[in-house]
């Protein structure tokens, strides 16, 4: 026969029970307090120190454009934000920090190169970084240690090996740019001195030494000369056999002169032209030159493409555990499963014996 009614606690049968239970509670209690006692007496101390930077666009931080006279943008652009999340979370990075502090060592994982240390020590280490975008577009990169110098050494470490990640994106394509510059000076640079030689050949073949200067020498030396030889020719004073052989040596190649006036309508159209090519590419070589120059200075130079807002400082009080909370919270949430775990007991005595 089944019973009419469910076996059910009233607040004076609950005070009942755990009145005669008060002593197990109590031993659990204790159990509880002593165990959790024992386990946050021997939790390490761990602390927290955190580096505050804004992350600025690569071209506005490119040395070329500061000499040109642009100015350094601080304001961070939500790509610019992605970009220095996802680096400073990438694996090369992790691995390039965790060797410099040896922190195989550190964290007691075992040797590097084993598959097991490996994974145990990103795992401890990926545990310990948190970098993330807080609401003022900056970038907080916080890292644990149990050591409160090295997680602020870690924390700057992380920072400066960002800011040269980041550097890296557009050092390349510098580098690049570097070597056409250097090529295009170098061309620049043997076609002048491939002209001067051709200009000091065609000075020296045709007597041309002077354009404008030269040529009006010419021309006043062969009308004076001209009219020497007419005055000498009509009984005036002159050597008309002289005057003839200078008037040839001004007037023709073959007349001796080394500047003569033949050679010079010969060679003025072939020496203005290289004077001119010869002018053209000195100043275009002088700006190619320039051009390299800066842009050699500009990819040796290291500009920082962030901006520190707080640098990582050990922390002066620890960040965790907290022990008071642990323990009162094992204290509690012991004593309400012995409670569950009574009610469950006592229920169980309660219950109604089924007739056959």
């Amino acid at each position: 026969m089944l019973p009419d009614s469910s076996p059910s606690f009233s607040f004076k049968s609950l005070r009942a029970i755990f009145q005669r239970w008060k002593n197990q509670l109590a031993l659990a209690g204790g159990l509880a307090l002593l165990v959790s006692l024992v386990v946050v007496l021997r939790m390490p101390n761990i602390y927290s120190s955190t580096a505050i930077f804004l992350p600025t666009s690569p071209q506005s931080t490119d040395p070329d454009r500061l000499v040109e006279g642009s100015k350094l943008e601080i304001g961070a652009r939500s790509e610019d934000l992605d970009r220095v999340l996802t680096i400073g979370q990438s694996l090369p990075l992790a691995e390039q920090i965790i060797h410099k502090f040896n922190l195989y060592q550190h964290y007691d994982v075992g040797q590097p190169g084993t598959d097991a240390a490996d994974t145990r020590v990103l795992a401890e280490f990926s545990s310990n970084l948190s970098i993330i975008h807080n609401e003022r577009d900056a970038i907080e990169l916080t890292f644990q240690d149990r050591d409160r110098k090295l997680a602020a050494t870690i924390a700057n470490a992380m920072v400066h090996a960002i800011d040269s990640a980041n550097q890296q994106l557009t050092f390349e394509n510098r580098r690049n740019v570097l070597e056409i510059y250097r090529q295009r000076s170098a061309r620049l640079g043997s076609s002048y001195e491939l002209t001067r030689q051709q200009l000091l050949q065609a000075r020296r073949r045709y007597g041309v030494f002077g354009l404008e200067q030269q040529g009006r020498y010419l021309g006043k030396a062969v009308i004076e000369t001209e009219k020497e030889l007419h005055i000498a020719e009509g009984g005036g004073p002159g050597n008309v056999a002289g005057l003839r052989r200078a008037l040839r040596g001004l007037t023709q190649a073959s007349g001796g002169n080394a500047i003569n006036l033949e050679s010079w309508t010969q060679g003025s159209d072939s020496v203005s032209l290289l004077a001119s090519r010869l002018a053209d590419l000195q100043g275009r070589f002088v700006g190619s030159q320039a051009a390299f120059e800066q842009a050699e200075t500009s990819l040796r130079s290291r500009v920082s493409s962030l901006y520190m807002v707080q640098k990582a400082y050990p922390a002066t009080r620890k960040s965790r555990p907290f022990r008071t909370a642990i323990v009162l919270g094992s204290v509690v949430i012991t004593l309400v499963l012995s409670a569950f775990l009574i009610l469950l007991l006592e229920l169980y005595r309660r219950r109604p014996a089924t007739n056959a």
